[in-house]
Formats: C-alpha cells, sequence, structure tokens
C-alpha cells in the first residue's frame, strides 16, 4: 500500500515536470519569452498571487457561482435522472433535449442567456445547462443498474418515496453520481471562468484572466491556471475524503459496538452458567 502510494506520487509530481518542461519547450519553438514565460517566472507570479488578499476575493467569487450552479444541476439533473431510469418513455421524451445541451457549443449558449438574462446569473445559468446532462445521464445509468428484485422488496412495504430514494436508490447510485460529481466540478469550474471571461463579472477569476491577457501578463495567466487547479483538486477531493473519514469512523464505532455487544454476551452467558452450577 505505502509502495502504491509513493509510486502514484512520484508519478504525479514527474507530470508537474513533464508539463514545466512543455511550457520551456514551447518558449524555445516559438521564440517568444512573453508567451511562453520561465517556469520559474510562473511560479513567483503563483506565490505572488497566492500571498495577495485579492485573490481569494476573486476565489470566493467563481467559488460562489461553482457551488450556485453545481447545486442547481444536481436538483434538475438527479430528478430528471431518476425518471429517465424508471421510464423509457421519459428518457426517449428528454433524449433530444440532452444531446443539444451536450453539443450546443458554449459561446453559443452564453450569448442566448445574455439576451434572456442579467449579466450577474449568466455565470450561474450557463453552467448549469452543461452540467445538467452529465449529472442526469449519470443518474439514469445508475437507476437501470440497479436490481429490481432489491427495489421489489422495498415496494412490497411501501411505494417509491423520499425514504426509498435516500436508503435504497442514493447509496445504490454511490458509484455512479461520485464520478459525476468528479466530472461536474473539474467541468464546472472550466465553464464558470469562460462565461466571467466573456460576460466580464467583476471580482473573478475570469475577469483576472481576462485582464492579465488585456496587460500581457502572461505569467500571471499560467499562475491563475495553477490556482483553478488547486481550486478543482481542492472541491472535487476534500468531500470525498471527509466522507472517506466519516465511513471509517462509523465503521469503527460499529466494531467496537459489536465488540462490546459480544463481551456483554459471553458475560451474561458465564453468569448463567454459574447460577445453574450453584443451584
Amino acid at each position: 500500500m505505502g509502495q502504491n502510494k509513493a509510486r502514484d506520487i512520484s508519478a504525479f509530481s514527474l507530470g508537474i515536470v513533464l508539463i514545466g518542461c512543455l511550457i520551456q519547450t514551447g518558449g524555445y519553438i516559438k521564440g517568444d519569452a512573453l508567451v511562453f514565460p520561465s517556469v520559474w517566472e510562473i511560479l513567483k507570479a503563483f506565490i505572488r498571487l497566492l500571498t495577495t488578499g485579492r485573490t481569494y476575493t476573486l476565489i470566493w467569487t467563481t467559488l460562489r457561482h461553482l457551488i450556485m450552479s453545481m447545486a442547481i444541476s444536481t436538483l434538475i439533473g438527479i430528478s430528471i435522472g431518476l425518471a429517465q431510469g424508471m421510464s423509457d418513455f421519459v428518457r426517449n421524451l428528454f433524449k433530444p433535449l440532452t444531446i443539444m445541451l451536450r453539443s450546443i457549443p458554449m459561446i453559443v449558449l452564453i450569448v442566448i442567456i445574455m439576451v434572456v438574462a442579467k449579466y450577474k446569473y449568466v455565470p450561474v445559468i450557463a453552467p448549469s445547462l452543461v452540467l445538467i446532462p452529465v449529472i442526469s445521464e449519470a443518474t439514469c445509468e445508475g437507476a437501470r443498474r440497479i436490481d429490481g428484485e432489491l427495489v421489489d422488496v422495498y415496494r412490497m412495504n411501501s411505494n417509491f418515496n423520499f425514504s426509498i430514494l435516500m436508503h435504497v436508490y442514493l447509496p445504490l447510485m454511490a458509484g455512479y453520481l461520485k464520478q459525476a460529481y468528479i466530472n461536474a466540478v473539474g467541468m464546472g469550474i472550466k465553464l464558470t471562468v469562460s462565461t466571467e471571461y466573456l460576460v466580464q463579472t467583476r471580482n473573478s477569476l475570469g475577469k483576472a484572466v481576462h485582464s492579465s491577457s488585456y496587460f500581457n501578463e502572461y505569467q500571471d495567466i499560467y499562475a491563475y491556471a495553477l490556482v483553478m487547479i488547486l481550486l478543482i483538486i481542492l472541491v472535487s477531493e476534500l468531500p470525498m475524503w471527509l466522507i472517506r473519514k466519516a465511513n471509517q469512523v462509523s465503521q469503527s464505532n460499529s466494531a467496537e459496538y459489536c465488540a462490546c455487544a459480544c463481551r456483554q454476551t459471553n458475560r451474561n452467558n458465564r453468569l448463567c452458567k454459574e447460577q445453574k452450577s450453584f443451584y
């Protein structure tokens, strides 16, 4: 286990070095140090951004847009996906809409939303519409993979309700929903920043990238890219880590409870034997 983890960390570190080499190679081929600054310049810009308070204001604005769009797309996507997984008619009914949302270019979608909605809502609405098919298709696939006999056992006692959803469907679809969440977070941050860039949302990462490109500060653009990568890792991995820790604590408590129950049972059996021998 330890060797595999060390190997994974080494491979990840080598991947980071590879990215730096590619940037340096691009600068040598292009012959333009402005567009392809040195790795050292990028790292200095990255450290400068991390030590600046304004950077965290930009991160919070983008993160707020991401959380809102994820909440909307998750609620709608799971609802549509469950309906599609339970009914072939509903799946065929929503299939053209799903294909359209997955296929329409992002720039076209943003322009349409900019016409029909206020600018401050565009960084929330646009990513939501793109992420809904990702979550709904994963939910639909997870619902269709559930063993029908298992669901029938629960339906013998009650019809489909909130309790059945929380204790039967969602736990059995956890693997599909987890992968959909990881994909949606990475895609959502890119969509949110792209939308902020086009809409010029104040105090956002997208606006900061636009300003850096306007003033030809390309080292800051690469540094903001590193910030976004860290943000994606944090938002996608931190909840999963907390869930794993919670499961470990729950399993530990369950094991301790079982051990205490076994000790109590053995104590009771021993007392019964002593009482029988006494009489």
